[in-house]
């Protein structure tokens, strides 16, 4: 049976283990949303994972939601990216690039005023978003017109091929965590009529139109779809999660995806249920799983079928050499929340690698 350190086919790469490192924003982007050198030494120290899985990437200009996020919309951040991407391969490592829109998560403070667009006009309650004015409450999106939609398809087809010029190996497109993308998948935030709303079909139809476009520039084998039909992160809710991810665990095997990457849980708690177990049996690709496992825990999922890699999100961000330590079952360095998100090298490329 294979485990954690068993190669794995992603259509036609072969990656030298299951640990993968999730996408992680860090907010340490230079201005103009460019990758900075700091990110290209980050990548290339965690490059012994499986796969790593670049960041929350802007696909179009004026969509920012962590003020320091990058992006790969114009050709300096397309320059900026082969930095990284070349510092990766460099120590042999596979790099896939996160593409991502914010929707409703953005703010006008980080827009130069623009209002926010989503799926229906409701704000994110009872949380703020860091602004250059400070926290800010999230502020109501517009929603957007059917005659606007094709032009956020187009942004994503464009940062697609932008991500090929920059060196990727491959995307990850990203319909989890309360973003646009999931803004339209969950009928909490989704209450819009046909062709967009309604139906759990149309609900789906803007994730599974980008999904289109970004394989006609990288083929199915080298995109990745990530989703969490469970986590209320960004005040998000469905009334019927498992129902939601096992219907789209079988849709998606019309794309051959490289990977179909699940969150398992709740970050708030508020939402329970086991989702790997319907999607494991509706999805015929390779499952990676996501979201608090322990070493032992994703070495078990792994050999008894469940999973067909983790990806581990906080422990790679503390611990660059994750997987010689969780082969060696060394102690792993905790992470400090307090730089999480803080600028420059402290708490993002100073953690120390295990000596025996």
């Amino acid at each position: 049976m294979p485990d954690l350190f068993s190669p794995l086919r992603l259509g036609p790469l072969t990656v030298p283990n299951r640990i993968f490192m999730a996408p992680l924003t860090r907010c340490r982007a230079d201005e103009g949303h460019l990758a900075s050198l700091l990110m290209a030494e980050h990548y290339q120290q965690r490059a012994t994972a499986g796969l790593l899985i670049a960041e929350a990437t802007m696909v179009m200009e004026g969509h920012s939601a962590f003020w320091h996020e990058p992006g790969i919309h114009s050709s300096a951040q397309v320059a900026a990216w082969k930095r990284v991407t070349e510092a990766v391969h460099a120590a042999q490592g596979r790099i896939f690039l996160q593409l991502w829109h914010g929707g409703r998560a953005c703010h006008p403070e980080l827009n130069g005023g623009a209002q926010p667009v989503s799926a229906s006009p409701l704000a994110i309650a009872n949380d703020t978003v860091h602004t250059p004015k400070g926290k800010l409450p999230y502020v109501e999106p517009r929603p957007l017109a059917d005659s606007e939609i094709p032009a956020i398809i187009e942004g994503f087809r464009v940062a697609a091929e932008n991500a090929l010029a920059a060196g990727f190996d491959g995307v990850e497109i990203h319909g989890a965590n309360g973003y646009l993308l999931d803004q339209f998948l969950r009928d909490g935030t989704n209450k819009r009529v046909p062709p967009y709303g309604g139906s759990l079909e149309n609900r789906a139809r803007l994730l599974l139109e980008v999904i289109e476009v970004v394989t006609r520039v990288w083929g199915g084998e080298r995109t990745g779809v990530r989703i969490s039909p469970l986590n209320g992160f960004n005040d998000m809710r469905d009334s019927d999660p498992i129902g939601l991810a096992t219907w789209l665990a079988g849709r998606l095997n019309a794309y051959g995806l490289a990977y179909l990457h699940l969150m398992r849980g709740d970050f708030l708690g508020q939402q329970s249920g086991d989702i790997i177990t319907p999607v494991r049996a509706n999805f015929q690709g390779v499952l990676v799983g996501n979201m608090g496992y322990a070493p032992d825990e994703a070495h078990h999922a792994i050999e008894t079928g469940l999973l067909d890699a983790v990806a581990f999100g906080t422990a790679f961000l503390a611990n660059p050499d994750l997987p010689a330590r969780i082969r060696a079952k060394a102690p792993l360095t905790p992470p400090n929340p307090e730089t999480f998100y803080s600028p420059g090298p402290e708490g993002y490329n100073d953690y120390p690698v295990w000596r025996d």
